[in-house]
């Protein structure tokens, strides 16, 4: 529940920060940040159906975002190595044997290993830190990662876009149901008041008689 209301809040903080808010969750991402890229991309929809935010511009920039953050392990596997690994971060979402797995299912995969891992979001950043290990060219890497931006980045944007339609169309039909709901209430009393006032109405008899 805790991360659950740290997103919430994360949102409307971004909200407001219009097109760098999203960029900078999405950095943020690549850096470690336990989040997924969803969240992001979902309030960068919510912001294009607000009008805050034109559909191209604000798909570039979080394509770029998550680009630029997914580089950052790569780079780190690329120079340093295994002693990368020495970073608690690091160490934490990588261990030993996750390496070794990862490792032989890109000499196994190759390309299809890399482009796997856009699509499966514990494995991102070790999957391209592994990369950077194994000497891949970043040209190579930019490639495929790019290709599963390309998929993912506009998808995303769009369902947060029709998610927010759909929730102020709820909220309408709800606010609706309200007055109607409220109406037939106010029948219904209306209808036992005047049963009532019947009901307490002397009944009249026949007149004695003479």
């Amino acid at each position: 529940m805790l991360l659950l209301d740290l997103s919430a809040r994360l949102q409307e903080i971004l909200q407001d920060l219009s097109y760098m808010g999203p960029f900078i969750g999405l950095l943020l991402c690549g850096l470690g940040l336990p989040l997924p890229e969803e969240t992001f991309l979902l309030t960068a929809g919510f912001l294009l159906h607000s009008g805050s935010v034109e559909f191209v511009p604000i798909t570039l920039l979080c394509s770029s975002a998550i680009l630029l953050g997914d580089l950052l392990p790569y780079v780190l596997g690329r120079r340093y190595g295994m002693r990368a690994l020495e970073l608690p971060w690091m160490g934490r979402l990588l261990h030993p044997e996750r390496f070794q797995r990862l490792q032989k299912r890109f000499e196994e995969h190759g390309n299809w290993a890399i482009f796997g891992c856009r699509f499966l979001p514990m494995l991102r950043i070790p999957g391209y830190f592994v990369a950077g290990t194994m000497g891949m060219r970043y040209a190579r890497l930019l490639v495929l990662d790019g290709l599963g931006v390309l998929l993912t980045v506009p998808i995303s944007i769009y369902i947060g876009k029709v998610f927010a339609e759909q929730t102020d169309r709820a909220k309408e039909a709800f606010h609706d149901l309200h007055l109607i709901l409220a109406l037939l209430v106010c029948v219904l009393i209306l209808v036992l008041v005047i049963r009532a006032f019947r009901n307490r109405r002397p009944s009249g008899g026949e007149p004695p008689a003479p």
